[in-house]
């Protein structure tokens, strides 16, 4: 819009042969608006490259004109008659220049409201030494311009503000991207936090068990195999994923010498043991991210025809999720060495869990869904075993 306010002012300035010239805007309603010196003109003295905005009331020419909606002419502004309502102030008179005649017009819209001022100062006749005073024909011949210009003010200034608030609204869009950009990285490095805290709470609960980390891990990726393979949701797949592993945290709190005691349990020591998935319930319940693992620890040694423990739930009663991670649990354990028996291969273990020992009734202990896809997709298990072999 500079341009065309430029024009605007060359234009008034050489209809009345003012020496200098401003345009203000009104900027702001109410009590907060001001004029906003936009353009200045001054073939007289080189002008400062901003000027501070003009309260709009009546302690100024223009002010008092965007005010009023009236057209102001001064003959000598320093004979102001006293019953005249404002005064003139010009930032022009700190630099040494001498203000004498002010024609200050108002800008109206259509709705009748000013929007803008045109303030000429100095108007300079031919043959004479100082400025002359503005003539009312002068103002009469302007009066109908401002209403044209009126209307190209307006939609240009509204333009330029919507792009100014565009500018605004993209330079906030990318502050608020690179927000969630920090947001979802410390989102990451929290849920990695989380994710190590249980494996490491896992790891200690193996603390006393033959096998290595890699049994935990292995649980896992068992785990969200048969998870995928069951058509299960993707955010279960990728709950199980990390819950799997937790399954034993309950031997924590059973007696050490439980867990370290090389031969055949008492019945109050096997009692004790098969606590364990009570205490583990009762560590992970209060955790709303654990939830799922809570209940894969309580029901994980639950069977499907109800011959498990500690409460001796059957079928459908069992959650899904402990029902995928026995399954998952009881292949790790026929794969792996142990001192009272040796690792299995693929293929026996494999037939163990389909089609039974003197330990394992496939029918009366794992969900037969299950076992109908494990029976068919058992090689994704094994390659699991072979990737997360231990050291």
């Amino acid at each position: 819009m500079g341009d065309l306010l430029d024009r605007i002012l060359l234009k008034f300035r050489q209809t009345t042969g003012a020496e200098a010239s401003t345009i203000y805007l009104v900027r702001g309603k109410g009590r907060h608006a001001v004029l906003d010196p936009v353009r200045r003109h001054n073939d007289a003295v080189a002008l400062r490259s901003e000027a501070p905005p003009v309260p709009l009331n009546a302690a100024t020419i223009a002010g008092f004109v965007a005010g009023s909606g009236e057209t102001a002419l001064v003959r000598d502004v320093g004979a102001i008659p006293e019953d005249v309502p404002y005064g003139f102030n010009s930032n022009l008179e700190t630099q040494g220049y001498r203000t004498r005649s002010v024609m200050c017009l108002p800008i109206k819209n259509f709705q009748d409201r000013v929007i803008a001022i045109v303030e000429l100062v100095n108007r300079r006749a031919a043959n004479k030494k100082n400025p002359v005073s503005f003539s009312r024909d002068q103002a009469s011949t302007l009066a109908p311009v401002t209403r044209v210009l009126s209307g190209y003010i307006e939609r240009t200034d509204n333009l330029e503000q919507i792009a100014s608030r565009n500018i605004k609204l993209r330079q906030r869009n990318r502050a608020l991207a690179k927000q969630r950009t920090k947001i979802a990285d410390l989102q990451e490095a929290t849920e990695d936090a989380f994710k190590l805290s249980i494996s490491l709470l896992a790891r200690a609960a193996e603390i006393y068990d033959e096998g290595t980390g890699n049994h935990i891990v292995r649980v896992n990726e068992y785990s969200y195999f048969l998870a995928e393979e069951l058509g299960m949701p993707r955010a279960f797949c990728d709950e199980i994923r990390y819950s799997a592993q937790l399954h034993d945290v309950g031997k924590m709190v059973v007696d050490a010498a439980v867990l370290k005691k090389g031969g055949k349990l008492t019945r109050p020591e096997r009692e004790e043991m098969n606590k364990h998935p009570i205490y583990g319930y009762q560590i992970l319940s209060h955790s709303p991210r654990l939830k799922r693992a809570a209940e894969i620890a309580l029901f994980h040694h639950e069977k499907w025809d109800g011959s498990g423990y500690p409460h001796g739930v059957k079928g459908e009663e069992i959650p899904i999720s402990a029902r995928i991670v026995a399954m998952a649990d009881t292949y790790d354990a026929l794969r792996a060495p142990r001192p009272y028996k040796p690792g299995f291969s693929h293929d026996k273990a494999v037939d163990i869990m389909v089609n039974g020992d003197d330990r394992i009734d496939p029918k009366g202990h794992f969900d037969p869904h299950l076992v109908e896809i494990f029976s068919r997709r058992h090689r994704g298990m094994g390659r699991i075993w072979q990737k997360f072999l231990d050291d």
